[in-house]
């Protein structure tokens, strides 16, 4: 991973006036050059084989300027055109699994947020321990698939927006499923309701909800729609659909924004609260926008089975605020949040406690 010494010496270099916000163009990027220009930063798009005429459509959401690269190698080649304009690089899940969280790292351009978060979340054991150890309740792993003697979800490793996962509830449809080319986890599957918590958490402000030695604030909240797990209930059941060849599927094909009854919402916090404290005990911390990809059971139990330490797309409904962002920073996105994080820091020349 670069080192931190070494971003540190290119933003000693950066107009701290003239700083571009710049991301992949995929996943969230309109929500974050929106957010960006509402702040008055220029904006980047960088793209590899993305068509980007549809930003047309979308002027309040269209980078100032896009770059083209053939590769992710010509990319990583020209950090240092990049560096020369001031750019802040923004994560999202697609920028990391399309270059490659190791790349990612080791990529010399100011990146906000923590790098070393990376391998914690992309690595599903480390997660594990990441999220247990702070005293989060997850459901529990199966170590050995013939031991599989109830319904469980089999996770490949990564960011994949739901592409490869499925469930299995004996070893006979483990084997139909795996792909032992991957690593992959395999838990029990919860019944409940699947909430996505996103919230955001700044080491730069004290208002507000005190968590660490910062500020924590919840956004939003979706749910997703899943192709083609959500409509395949209407063939039968998944038994017969699979002797057609026919399988489950979770790949998200969109975003649902909901809110949860208040009374779940201190628990919601203190899962976030404890996730943070424990990511700066374990490597030094997480903090801007991360979400909680929970279940809460039957009896208002809230169990995590993930969690994704930058923004994500299931925020995308909330370009002009949520019900819980309203009563924060009225009309705000993660995005727009995001960039007055950036835009803060700047101005109090505190930028290299929230870039690495």
């Amino acid at each position: 991973m670069v080192p931190k010494e070494r971003i540190d010496a290119l933003l000693a270099e950066y107009d701290r006036d003239d700083i571009v916000i710049a991301t992949l163009t995929s996943h969230s990027s309109l929500q974050i050059f929106h957010g960006a220009r509402k702040l008055g930063f220029k904006t980047m798009g960088m793209t590899v084989n993305h068509d980007t005429r549809y930003y047309d459509a979308f002027p309040l959401g269209k980078p100032d300027e896009i770059l083209r690269f053939q590769d992710f190698d010509e990319m990583f080649a020209r950090a240092p055109e990049l560096v020369d304009k001031n750019v802040v690089l923004i994560p999202h899940g697609s920028f990391v699994e399309y270059m490659g969280a190791k790349r990612f790292q080791n990529l010399e351009i100011p990146v906000y947020g923590n790098r070393s978060v990376l391998q914690w979340e992309s690595d599903r054991d480390m997660e594990r321990q990441w999220i247990t150890s702070a005293g989060v309740a997850m459901p529990k792993m199966i170590d050995d698939a013939r031991e599989i003697d109830q319904p469980v979800l089999v996770k490949y490793h990564g960011a994949k927006g739901g592409r490869g996962f499925f469930v299995a509830k004996d070893y006979a449809e483990f084997k139909m499923g795996i792909d032992h080319t991957q690593p992959y986890t395999i838990q029990e599957y919860v019944l409940g309701t699947r909430y996505y918590l996103h919230f955001f958490y700044s080491p730069l402000s004290t208002d507000g909800y005190h968590a660490h030695e910062g500020s924590l604030e919840m956004l939003s909240i979706d749910r997703r729609d899943e192709s083609n797990i959500d409509e395949m209930y209407k063939l039968g059941s998944q038994e017969d659909m699979k002797r057609h060849g026919l399988f489950p599927s979770f790949v998200v094909t969109g975003n649902v924004p909901v809110v949860i009854r208040e009374s779940l919402l201190p628990k919601a916090f203190d899962m976030a609260e404890k996730i943070i404290k424990r990511s700066y005990e374990m490597f030094g911390g997480i903090w801007g926008p991360f979400c909680l990809e929970s279940i809460v059971t039957d009896k208002l139990e809230f169990k995590v089975f993930e969690i994704s330490s930058r923004i994500v797309a299931g925020t995308n409904p909330f370009i002009s605020g949520s019900p819980y962002a309203d009563m924060i920073h009225p009309g705000m996105s993660t995005g727009a949040r995001l960039a007055m994080e950036i835009r803060k820091a700047a101005d109090e020349d505190r930028l290299p406690e929230i870039l690495s």
